[in-house]
């Protein structure tokens, strides 16, 4: 009775044509549908694992999460309504939209629409980039992970259900002071392998969602990556570094829709018969600074 993995992301966007550059021609994401109002981005064998309606939100509005079948979605869906949780059925042409044989809406206590499925639908052809040398890690570990805004609800209320609840578990927490009076307070959750699937940051930020991680088999595939949003003029949120608790080689680069795409190599897998959660006290190892920081310490001569 628990979610095995993050299935996919459904994004409301403002410019689906810049978005199709940014995912395809910069990140290696293969395109899958194209409708008048919106498109569906691939990174393996699956239909989709993002979604992108058309619309002024610029943000995330629904999260898919796969449950490994419809009996152990009709336990979790049943314990979830024991507890108090509204469970909707999606129905058949909400199904079919995201290509999978059973959809469960639920609403978690920050107001992020969930999306419970089974049976998420591989692809009629083989998943083709043309710029990556090697994959995007899913398989498993599910779609990547995603870090979203705990806008004030205290730690304990959504770890109730996305522990309690949903089965996820706790993989560790980073509190950190990250400017003067400003703490970045996170808690980062898996229910796979994948050392985070989802993390929530109580921190100032405008979205929803902070970021999505996509992770590349292939370290080149990340300077490649790198190269190219730099030639593209593609504003960079954070340079290359990396976190401590994952161990991910990454960059951050904002989308257009203004949020952030963590680009990624060789992230951390988690044993649960010998993980131990702790509390570490900074979010990055060395790097993922602030590319306005590194302009100024350019510009006065500091590097």
């Amino acid at each position: 009775m628990t979610v095995k993995e993050l299935a996919y992301v459904v994004y409301e966007v403002s410019d689906l044509a810049e978005w199709e550059r940014f995912a395809v021609s910069l990140l290696g994401m293969q395109l899958g549908e194209k409708s008048a109002d919106g498109l569906t981005l691939r990174t393996d064998e699956k239909a989709h694992r993002w979604i992108l309606a058309e619309g002024p939100a610029d943000d995330l509005v629904r999260s898919g999460y796969e449950v490994p079948s419809a009996a152990e979605l009709d336990s979790l869906v049943a314990r979830l309504r024991k507890a108090g949780v509204e469970a909707v059925e999606g129905g058949p042409d909400l199904a079919a939209a995201r290509k999978v044989d059973r959809i469960v809406l639920v609403t978690d206590p920050l107001g992020n629409v969930l999306e419970l499925v089974t049976g998420l639908a591989d692809a009629e052809t083989p998943f083709r980039s043309d710029l990556l040398l090697g994959e995007f890690v899913t398989g498993t570990g599910g779609a990547g992970h995603q870090v979203l805004l705990a806008k004030g609800v205290p730690r304990e209320t959504y770890l109730a259900f996305y522990e309690g609840l949903l089965g996820f578990k706790l993989s560790d927490i980073i509190v950190e002071e990250v400017a003067p009076g400003i703490v970045a307070d996170l808690a980062f959750l898996h229910c796979n392998p994948r050392h985070h699937s989802v993390a929530f940051g109580d921190m100032p930020h405008p979205k929803r969602t902070h970021h999505f991680m996509v992770e590349v088999s292939d370290i080149r595939d990340v300077g490649l990556a790198y190269d190219r949003c730099l030639d593209a003029k593609q504003p960079f949120e954070m340079t290359l570094g990396m976190h401590p608790n994952d161990h991910m080689f990454s960059f951050y680069v904002r989308t257009p829709s203004g949020f952030s795409v963590e680009y990624g190599w060789g992230g951390l897998l988690i044993d649960d018969e010998t993980w131990e959660v702790r509390t570490l006290d900074q979010l990055h190892w060395w790097g993922h600074r602030a590319p306005e920081a590194v302009a100024e310490q350019l510009a006065g001569g500091a590097l």
